[in-house]
């Protein structure tokens, strides 16, 4: 009887497991895409009027607009879903047709066959991949043309984007590399970060004699940069003491906290900081008594600047990644528990972890104080720790050409659009990549391969990618 039952039960257990159409993963995309057509429909749309509550719903639905959004979107879609596969599967065709054939000789093997062909094609791709990856050489070549161009960027570009790249993705390039740091390297996750950033332009100010108090001595800029290090420095450690018992959202609601103290302190501490009103700060010079140079309006001197301190800090960092204090942030990433289990004395490491990342923050604070001339406490808004969370994790989080690769993008993106799209639309078409970007490649745009294997073992279900709300023991929470 009991075999009877079972086996009578097994149909339905059978059905109650099996997925329906729309419970699968490509129709869940599906959805996922159409609605954010539709509100990239609405918000980047016909506005509303203040008497007439429901006339933007109208005109947006009811025009070309949504049907435009609708057709990219459902495009993306197709494309990702279908064609991938076909794509794959041409490449393994191709590879197939290119792997050694039997020695028995055929037509196929034939020095003009088209096997024949693929193949000397493939094996002579592979031997240059090798001679490539073999031969630092080639990579030192390739690295110092990319160095050239970068050098002459400047000069082949208008004003406009000479402004562009010194205020804005340079700033955002230091400030990035040193959240990758705290978010893509020790997995802890950073919702205040540009509150260094303010550190660092506020030591600017003070030492330069730009605050409405007097410093204990005037400094050159090129001597306040070691000192806002040292104090974005201690600042990390004063952020970081206090939180290292905590994780994922408790750890992003005490940063958020953090960047607000600092904010409201410089908005409303006017005897020191000078508020609203803002403060001074000089620009960068070198007087060495036979020559002197002022950094002065032009920004390609401030671009090259910041070039050196952007190569200076990747040369520390890459050191710094494979070394014996990136090992124990990426056992901390993946399994704070099992790493303390193991001897990593996790407290120390991140610590460091606060504190070398917002040592950046203060590089590129006194750079963007020096270059304006001018700071105040509207500059800082915790707008700017979202952007630059978001530039880390679309570039790929621990990273590091992904975190420059993302930010130079998502940076260029608002400023590109800026003839052809209004000002308050422009991050809408940036939520809207990034949205695109977090269902078909969430692991970012040039991810590191260890995030590839976690996402590809949460996909599994045998580890958690979610390294910056891992529970402790790797528990799913």
């Amino acid at each position: 009887m009991s075999v009877g039952v079972t086996a009578g039960k097994t149909p339905s257990a059978a059905r109650l497991r099996k997925q329906s159409w729309y419970q699968q993963p490509r129709f869940k995309r599906l959805v996922a895409m159409v609605v954010t057509a539709v509100v990239m429909a609405q918000v980047t749309g016909v506005q509303g009027v203040r008497n007439d509550l429901f006339y933007a719903l109208e005109e947006n639905f009811t025009g070309t607009g949504i049907w435009i959004w609708l057709g990219i979107f459902l495009a993306i879609w197709a494309v990702r879903e279908f064609l991938q596969d076909w794509t794959r599967g041409l490449f393994a065709r191709v590879r197939a047709a290119a792997a050694p054939l039997p020695e028995d000789g055929t037509a196929k093997d034939a020095p003009g066959g088209l096997a024949g062909q693929v193949r000397r094609v493939a094996d002579g791709g592979r031997r240059l991949s090798t001679l490539f990856r073999g031969h630092r050489a080639y990579q030192a070549g390739g690295l110092g043309a990319l160095l050239l161009v970068l050098i002459v960027l400047p000069l082949m570009v208008s004003t406009f984007w000479q402004q562009v790249m010194v205020d804005q993705i340079g700033m955002f390039l230091l400030i990035a590399i040193g959240l990758n740091v705290v978010v893509g390297w020790a997995g802890m996750l950073d919702l205040g970060f540009i509150a260094f950033f303010a550190i660092g332009a506020y030591s600017a100010a003070f030492w330069t004699g730009g605050l409405p108090v007097e410093p204990p001595v005037e400094l050159n800029n090129f001597l306040v940069v070691p000192v806002a290090v040292l104090t974005c420095l201690i600042a990390g450690v004063l952020l970081g003491a206090p939180t290292l018992r905590l994780r994922g959202d408790y750890l992003a609601i005490v940063t958020l906290g953090f960047h607000e103290i600092v904010y409201l302190t410089a908005k409303n501490w006017t005897e020191f900081t000078g508020g609203t009103r803002g403060a001074s700060s000089d620009r960068f010079s070198i007087d060495l008594g036979f020559w002197s140079y002022e950094w002065g309006l032009d920004p390609a001197p401030y671009y090259w600047l910041q070039l050196a301190f952007v190569i200076g800090v990747l040369f520390l960092f890459l050191r710094l990644e494979h070394s014996r204090v990136g090992r124990a942030w990426t056992a901390i990433r993946e399994d704070e528990v099992a790493a303390a289990s193991t001897g990593v004395d996790t407290v120390r490491f991140k610590l460091l972890a606060f504190a070398i990342g917002a040592s950046t923050s203060g590089i590129a604070g006194v750079i963007y104080a020096s270059k304006l001339g001018f700071i105040n406490s509207e500059m800082f808004l915790v707008l700017m720790s979202v952007l630059v969370l978001s530039y880390v994790v679309f570039g790929g989080m621990g990273s590091i050409p992904g975190v420059l690769l993302g930010t130079a993008i998502l940076v260029w993106l608002p400023e590109y659009l800026r003839d052809t799209v209004d000002a308050q639309d422009r991050y809408m078409y940036l939520g809207g990549l990034l949205v695109v970007m977090m269902i078909y490649r969430p692991q970012g745009l040039w991810p590191s391969r260890r995030r590839q294997r976690e996402l590809r073992m949460s996909q599994e279900g045998t580890g958690s990618a979610d390294a910056l709300g891992a529970q402790p023991g790797g528990a799913q929470g």
